[in-house]
């Protein structure tokens, strides 16, 4: 039941965070999920090292919505380069 929540919780963080991001991200469903669960585990890495969150705390919402805004960046970065 944990992986249904997990995967449900990422679809609402990468389709919040695609909604945010300026531009056109052109992606499927399951790469959708994907970014909110790395957004997810991004924030909560980030989290942890600032001192924001204790061990085995997860982070929110929100700073997953941030977490993958910030992968979206980067690959925007990543492709650019090339």
């Amino acid at each position: 039941m944990g992986l249904i929540f997990a995967a449900i919780a990422g679809l609402i963080a990468g389709s919040v965070a695609r909604f945010f991001y300026p531009g056109a991200q052109e992606m499927s469903w399951f790469k959708t999920m994907l970014l909110g669960l790395g957004g997810g585990f991004l924030a909560g890495m980030l989290g942890r090292l600032t001192g924001w969150y204790g061990p085995g705390q997860g982070a929110g919402l929100v700073a997953s919505v941030l977490g993958g805004m910030l992968i979206l960046w980067f690959l925007g970065k990543r492709s650019s380069v090339t």
